[in-house]
């Protein structure tokens, strides 16, 4: 399988896994090599929220980021690892509506064993922040899924 191949075949893979489907995970918006950067978009749903449904309860908000940014380091390793959060600090700055964000992982360095990231979680359009995270996470080797009957 080529290299594009298999990261078209690893979004569709995670876009059905039910972890990602509980947290409202929509789609990979991008992914820049370069400057080790991933936007994915997430749907705040209201059975996500409270406060009569009007705003994302902060688990949540905290999954969409703590998600973006080891989607990050899957993809700046290559596929060949993952990561197990080690810290995780998440500042809240404005509420989240129901709709369409995008949470957006950033590497600021990684090591062989350890990566240093944060995140920040946008309005649909990108303009306005609502959230950001920081994070450390210790690089472990990716185990691949068995292939289903499907």
């Amino acid at each position: 399988m080529s290299e594009p191949d298999y990261f078209d075949d690893f979004d569709r893979r995670w876009s059905r896994r039910d972890l990602s489907r509980a947290i409202g995970w929509k789609r990979l918006a991008a992914w820049d090599p370069a400057s080790r950067i991933l936007r994915a978009v997430f749907v705040v749903r209201p059975e996500f929220c409270h406060s009569n449904g009007t705003i994302a309860q902060g688990g949540f908000v905290t999954a969409w980021l703590d998600a973006s940014m080891a989607q990050a380091t899957i993809r700046d390793t290559q596929f060949e690892n993952n990561i197990a959060t080690l810290e995780l600090k998440v500042s809240f700055i404005k509420s989240v509506p129901q709709g369409e964000v995008i949470a957006e992982g950033r590497i600021l360095k990684r090591g062989r064993r350890v990566v240093f990231l944060e995140g920040s979680l946008f309005d649909r359009t990108g303009s306005d922040l609502l959230a950001t995270a920081t994070s450390t996470g210790l690089i472990v080797p990716f185990v691949q899924e068995k292939e289903s009957a499907e």
